[in-house]
């Protein structure tokens, strides 16, 4: 009799139940739910700081990797006695620009500023908390990342502009030299103008010069520097015939080294928005930066084809890296058939650049100049005349088109501005530098390395040290008494 009843009362009180949650559940639902979107808006937002952070480190990952590239394609380039002291010059450029960045370069750049030209703290990254926090931006940068991610984001840039300047001076460069000028770049030359662009409160990017992500920024400063160098420090030893580049010492390394660039680029300019939120922009920035490098390549290799007959490797990747250098300021302001005419642009300013570097007899191994400063002022120049206005805006609101887009001269002319401050400063900077690392006898390396090779003199090594020279063969060949009957051929 009792088991019915407990049925009935389990019954009873389940319908109660259900009674009193559907009176009281709409208030406690409504109740909790300000605290559910807030901390829900807050997930959201800490999981974008995450993206966009995986985001910036990858691409800084990319941008460092470019070092190798850098390696590479100076050690192609190059001639065989002098590649050991290229690859070590490019080795240790990172090695200095992390420290020198670290202590003084990222204060420069993007700290507080001083009239819109030069930072004035967080030196050592001495201004960031200790109690466990991570400062978002930095005191010159509103970027959606922590500072220790911009901090390395930014030192793989300032990195690039010094390897720009070694290659230019390849074979004849005093290490202790490039050690002094990689160091000495790194902590002001190029952070000033990083702060006249980058920095929010710096006084061109206030004027509205548009450089992306550094086709006068990284590039022209690393190129302007490198022509005054390699002007001081005169041509390498033997070179008397001018009008055309001596041959690569190894094309293998040189394609290696360009299409390692080339991937690196891919973190170069998407990264530079240094954030996932506007997914198109991503892909509208790495579509321009594909289509201008394979534009300048062909136009390259067939405007050199019509005067040689040739069909030449060395200045296909030079088309190549020229077309990626000019699209790199306006890859976010320009659409896909700009990129394409920019890429052309610079594939043939690629063959009339080196052209105009020998005419000067300069000797520059690896067309640094033509590639990275010619290409790297057309690019910033060129957004003036290409780009979209609803590309350039900030905030949802339009900016300023090109002049052939019918902007005017408004943003043509900030470009052009922006262009010749940044190359009077740097040429200015440049040869104060150099000059005194000549006084001191740290320009050029010792006349003796002229005569025995600057791999044996600098640092007693050869990339190749189990490989002769045929005629070198012969001769230890012919005064070895295992091998009397040996016959020398003429070799030179």
């Amino acid at each position: 009799m009792n088991k019915p009843n407990r049925s009935l009362h389990r019954l009873l009180a389940l319908a109660l139940g259900s009674m009193v949650f559907a009176i009281f559940a709409p208030s406690i639902v409504q109740a909790a739910d300000p605290q559910t979107v807030e901390s829900l808006a807050e997930t959201t937002k800490q999981l974008q700081i995450s993206i966009d952070t995986t985001w910036v480190l990858l691409t800084g990952f990319l941008i460092f990797f470019m070092q190798t590239g850098f390696a590479m394609l100076e050690a192609g380039l190059l001639r065989q006695r002098g590649v050991v002291n290229g690859l070590i010059e490019n080795f240790i450029d990172p090695c200095i620009t992390i420290l020198v960045w670290w202590a003084v370069g990222f204060g420069v750049a993007f700290g507080t500023s001083a009239g819109g030209f030069i930072g004035t703290d967080t030196f050592f990254l001495s201004q960031l908390p200790v109690d466990g926090s991570y400062q978002m931006g930095a005191p010159g940068s509103e970027a959606g990342v922590n500072t220790y991610t911009l901090f390395f984001f930014q030192f793989a840039f300032a990195a690039t502009a010094s390897t720009i300047t070694t290659g230019a001076m390849a074979g004849r460069a005093n290490f202790l030299g490039d050690i002094i000028y990689s160091a000495v770049m790194g902590a002001f030359s190029y952070p000033i103008i990083v702060h006249w662009v980058w920095n929010k409160d710096g006084w061109l990017g206030g004027m509205g010069f548009l450089d992306f992500a550094g086709s006068a920024v990284v590039h022209s400063v690393g190129a302007w520097t490198a022509i005054v160098g390699a002007y001081l420090i005169g041509p390498r030893p033997g070179r008397t015939a001018w009008g055309t580049l001596p041959p690569a010492h190894n094309l293998g390394l040189a394609t290696l080294g360009a299409m390692i660039l080339w991937l690196g680029w891919f973190g170069f300019n998407p990264g530079s928005t240094l954030g996932t939120g506007d997914t198109g922009l991503i892909g509208l920035v790495t579509v321009n930066t594909a289509l201008a490098s394979g534009a300048g390549a062909l136009a390259a290799m067939i405007f050199q084809h019509f005067r040689s007959g040739k069909w030449d490797l060395t200045y296909c990747l030079n088309g190549a890296l020229s077309g990626l250098v000019g699209i790199t300021a306006g890859c976010a302001f320009v659409l896909p058939w700009a990129a394409v005419l920019i890429g052309l642009t610079g594939g043939i300013l690629a063959v009339l650049g080196i052209d105009l570097i020998e005419k000067c007899k300069i000797d520059d191994p690896v067309s640094a100049f033509t590639v990275h400063g010619i290409n790297g002022m057309m690019g910033t120049i060129a957004v003036g005349f290409l780009a979209q206005k609803e590309l350039t805006g900030k905030d949802g609101q339009p900016g300023l088109s090109g002049l052939l887009l019918g902007g005017g001269f408004d943003l043509l002319g900030v470009q052009i501005l922006g262009v010749v401050a940044i190359a009077v400063f740097t040429v200015a900077f440049a040869f104060v530098m150099f000059s005194i690392l000549k006084a001191l006898k740290l320009l050029r390396v010792d006349a003796k390395a002229d005569e025995v090779g600057i791999d044996n003199y600098e640092h007693g090594a050869s990339v190749w040290p189990d490989v002769y020279a045929m005629g070198q063969f012969m001769e230890e060949q012919k005064h070895d008494p295992r091998n009397p009957n040996i016959s020398v051929i003429d070799t030179e």
